[in-house]
């Protein structure tokens, strides 16, 4: 499939407000990084905001279809999967873009629920839980939508302590706790 201009601008603008933040980036740096003019660039999009839009979806799209087949890839067992959440957070830690997520700078950075990009990393969220639900009903959780709440709430709180400084180690000691929460969440042997 053929990439348009347009996509091949919200690609290069991902990496910018990547790097850089969504309000720290003006359109003059997206012109600039991403060799497309600024009359150029509002052909496309009317607002900065809808570019911003433009890039998180893109972003969704490719984030997610790398989890979820790198999960798939390191086990077949639904358990299993729920532990290869972590270990493929530690792939990402360790890749040298890693600096991220990037829902949680957008949500942090427009804070207001309302807001569309607020929204749209809530949304990120959101299928990222409903993913973790299917794993934990797979596995036989008990409280399948709670276990995968619990498990989200590591995975977002591993990505913020790898951004602080604990790179890997926040992927591993995420995963020893997973660990717990998971038998806690499995019907007992008889």
């Amino acid at each position: 499939m053929q990439q348009t201009k347009r996509d091949e601008l919200v690609r290069k603008a991902l990496g910018t407000f990547y790097r850089n933040g969504f309000h720290a980036t003006g359109m003059d740096m997206i012109a600039k990084e991403t060799g497309v003019s600024k009359t150029s660039i509002y052909k496309h999009f009317r607002t900065k905001e809808d570019l911003i839009l433009a890039v998180l979806r893109l972003r969704d799209e490719n984030f997610r279809n790398w989890f979820f087949r790198r999960i798939d890839e390191l086990s077949d067992a639904p358990e299993k999967k729920l532990l290869a959440i972590f270990d493929a957070l530690e792939e990402w830690f360790s890749m040298r873009e890693f600096r991220g997520c990037m829902f949680i700078k957008a949500s942090a950075e427009f804070q207001e629920h309302d807001d569309p990009i607020h929204a749209q990393s809530t949304e990120h969220k959101r299928l990222l839980a409903e993913h973790f639900t299917g794993l934990c009903k797979a596995a036989g959780a008990l409280q399948p939508e709670q276990l995968a709440q619990q498990i989200l709430v590591l995975k977002e709180g591993a990505i913020v302590m790898a951004v602080l400084g604990r790179g890997l180690e926040a992927a591993r000691d995420a995963k020893k706790t997973a660990r717990v929460l998971i038998n806690a969440h499995m019907p007992a042997a008889e």
